[in-house]
């Protein structure tokens, strides 16, 4: 059970502007404790989902971004961005960015859960 909570708080960390390392904690995990598998996995993305909502939320809390050319870029590129939220650094960055631009809240957890998950599901799949 302490393995999982780890596993959840440094996934959770991970994804805020908070330093972190939830792809080594899965891999000591799934070395120490193969049996927990899948999930593992889970329990890492979600903990990823649920910090980088937060950087969303925050995102939120600004004040609404000006229009410029850099925001007319961003928009064009959009919620799909959201694919690479689990990159260090530019992933929490997207997240800010999200929520800033005012994303609408469920194509934005969709997108970067997708993306999260995708991640965590590679990594179980080379290390199994």
């Amino acid at each position: 059970m302490f393995w999982l909570a780890g596993l959840f708080a440094s996934a959770f960390v991970s994804a805020t502007i908070l330093p972190g390392n939830s792809e080594a904690s899965l891999i000591a995990a799934l070395h120490f404790k193969p049996e927990l598998g899948l999930l593992a996995v889970a329990v890492a993305s979600l903990g990823n989902i649920l910090g980088g909502a937060l950087t969303v939320w925050l995102g939120r809390r600004l004040p609404v971004a000006p229009q410029s050319r850099w925001t007319q870029w961003a928009q064009r590129i959009g919620v799909i961005s959201l694919l690479l939220s689990w990159v260090p650094l530019i992933g929490d960055a997207l997240c800010g960015l999200a929520g800033w631009l005012r994303w609408p809240w469920l194509s934005v957890l969709v997108y970067m859960s997708v993306g999260k998950v995708l991640r965590y599901l590679a990594i179980y799949t080379l290390i199994i």
